[in-house]
């Protein structure tokens, strides 16, 4: 399938996210300049108000570039520090947002660097505290290396979250893909099938005719071979259309409006056919409506190509919370004591009709013949 396009955030998401970095900014100006009136600021409009603003505005945009709104935050950090302000207000609180959303990216190592060099320098401005208070200057620098290692792994493992995510979804993605391809292979082998048996009953027609020396007989046997040929095509570009691009602009599936060309099929083909119907056809969902075209269409397909038989009924009751399938024919059957052996069309309807809660049953039947019974529950039912 082909690669698809990055994938873009909802419109909720992105209004939220514009809405937390505000916040995120607001609140750094706020904090930043609290905390440095608390450790002995006077003056707010002395640098304190600047920075603040400095670092509340980068945090704006760092969604799009994390790493360089990092830098900044850094050296906006040094540049207030250096110019006489003491750094009780902190060298590494201050860019708190900055270093998580950075560690969230694949430049981790790069940011972990950064941090620790902006811990030596923190420990070689405050050396002085040493002398004069020593638990003070651990608390420091200590205090600022945990919180650094915690906005650190934080980000680690919010990006790792994210990416597991990621793949649960594609996950989810693939196993969709999956079961819709597996559908379709089952789709695949019904038109195949029900082609093969009809037009080959229609080419023995033909063969037989012209034998016989009746040409408008062998051509009239060619005309619906033909046409069979030609529905079951457009049936297969549409199905093989799935498998290459996948589900979507696909045309509609085979539903119960293609029952009577089903029929008419199997009439060609020199199957005697009845078909009984009880409801109303057109209120079937289209999820069941396609299972019960399907079973209809290999249960004659299956007639056609191993009963040997000349007459056979099909009966569809329409209720309103199931659909009630049976095929019969008045074929060879099954030698009394002998196992019915699944192909793959009885297994390929068995498993259509069980995935809709249904269930199949496949045997001779009670006057002689085979019959195929389905009963699937009608989509959206609480049957």
């Amino acid at each position: 399938m082909p690669e698809s396009p990055p994938r873009r955030e909802p419109a909720l998401v992105r209004h939220l996210a514009r809405i937390t970095d505000t916040t995120l900014a607001v609140l750094t100006l706020v904090f930043f300049v609290a905390v440095a009136l608390a450790t002995g600021v006077h003056n707010p409009w002395d640098g304190a108000i600047q920075l603040g603003a400095f670092l509340g505005a980068l945090l704006l945009v760092r969604r799009r570039w994390p790493m360089t709104v990092l830098l900044l935050s850094v050296a906006g950090i040094f540049v207030y520090h250096l110019t006489g302000h003491w750094p009780p207000a902190g060298w590494i609180w201050p860019a708190a947002v900055a270093y998580f959303t950075a560690a969230t990216t694949p430049h981790v190592r790069w940011v972990a660097a950064i941090g620790v060099a902006q811990l030596v320098y923190s420990g070689f401005d405050a050396r002085w505290l040493i002398e004069r208070n020593l638990p003070r200057y651990l608390i420091h620098v200590i205090g600022e290396g945990v919180l650094l290692a915690i906005l650190v792994a934080a980000g680690v493992t919010y990006a790792a979250a994210l990416r597991w995510r990621e793949r649960l979804r594609e996950t989810d993605r693939r196993a969709h893909a999956a079961e819709e391809r597996l559908r379709v292979s089952h789709e695949v082998h019904d038109v195949i099938a029900h082609t093969l048996a009809v037009v080959g009953v229609q080419l023995n027609v033909a063969a037989d005719a012209l034998d016989e020396e009746d040409p408008a007989a062998a051509a009239e046997a060619l005309r619906v071979a033909k046409d069979v040929r030609n529905r079951a095509m457009a049936d297969l570009r549409s199905l093989i259309t799935v498998l290459r691009d996948g589900p979507e602009g696909t045309a509609p599936q085979a539903d119960l409006s293609s029952l009577d060309a089903l029929i008419e099929d199997a009439r060609a083909g020199g199957l005697k056919v009845t078909l009984d119907e009880d409801g109303d056809r057109a209120a079937v969902p289209a999820v069941t409506a396609i299972a019960v075209h399907r079973v209809v269409q290999e249960s004659l397909a299956n007639t056609l190509k191993h009963a040997q038989a000349s007459e056979a009924r099909v009966t569809i009751g329409y209720g309103p919370r199931s659909i009630t399938v049976e095929i019969a024919d008045n074929g060879r059957g099954v030698p009394d004591g002998a196992e019915v052996v699944e192909g793959h069309g009885l297994a390929g309807m068995r498993e259509r009709v069980s995935a809709l809660g249904g269930t199949l049953t496949a045997g001779p039947a009670p006057g002689g013949g085979f019959a195929v019974r389905a009963g699937i529950p009608v989509a959206g039912s609480t049957a």
